[in-house]
């Protein structure tokens, strides 16, 4: 069966919104895309932790027979990202953001990694996502995430990745700051002419709008 490979952040956040607040919740791309990817194909996650990290939140992947060997713990905290949800729920506010043992992290894939058919580049640098290809071995399909963080900081670097890829999973807002475009539509050819086969745009409570080959699919939530 196909394998799947994930690179992204393994964290604890701090989440407010209208109904609530949390601490310390289990967060990061790589742990909820892994236990999705789970339901349909073997997995694989690289990324790094910190001392802190439960063993029991590692036992989340391990249990759906996702193969952890490319997560590291190190000396340090694990990533901690803290924001809120004020009114609208489709764009959090990023309050704090500390990357602790993330701000060394260069993802070394373990040698059976290499081979993996699917490739998913979750939300960190594009620099980070680049050295993941660059240790690839012809993957069919090359898919990643990304945010306005890398947009407005990282341009050139993304631009480099976003050639490189088969499908970009963006949101609307980012789409329209990654291309200048004032709508959905417009925006997704855009990022289409700079790579992406297929575009991805979230929508939130619309669902999400598909470009892939000059043609458009809605999908609902």
């Amino acid at each position: 069966m196909a394998q799947i490979l994930v690179v992204g952040s393994l964290a604890y956040d701090t989440v407010k919104t209208p109904s609530g607040k949390v601490d310390g919740a289990l967060g990061g791309s790589a742990n909820y895309f892994g236990v999705a990817a789970s339901l349909f194909a073997p997995v694989r996650v690289v990324g790094v932790v910190g001392r802190d990290y439960k063993d029991e939140d590692t036992k989340i992947l391990s249990s759906r027979q996702v193969d952890i060997s490319g997560i590291k713990k190190v000396d340090g905290k694990t990533f901690h990202w803290a924001g809120e949800y004020d009114g609208d729920l489709n764009e959090a506010k990023t309050l704090r953001t500390e990357l602790n043992v993330f701000a060394d992290f260069h993802p070394v894939l373990p040698d059976h990694f290499k081979e993996s058919e699917f490739v998913f580049l979750a939300n960190i640098d594009p620099v980070l996502q680049g050295e993941v290809l660059k240790q690839t071995r012809n993957p069919k399909v090359i898919a990643a995430d990304t945010m306005n963080f890398w947009i407005s900081s990282k341009i050139d670097d993304l631009l480099k990745i976003l050639k490189k890829l088969d499908i970009l999973l963006i949101n609307e807002n980012e789409a329209k700051l990654l291309t200048g475009e004032p709508n959905a539509i417009l925006a997704a050819r855009a990022v289409a002419k700079l790579g992406p086969k297929t575009v991805v745009i979230k929508r939130g409570e619309f669902g999400v709008l598909m470009y892939s080959h000059g043609s458009f699919f809605c999908l609902p939530a």
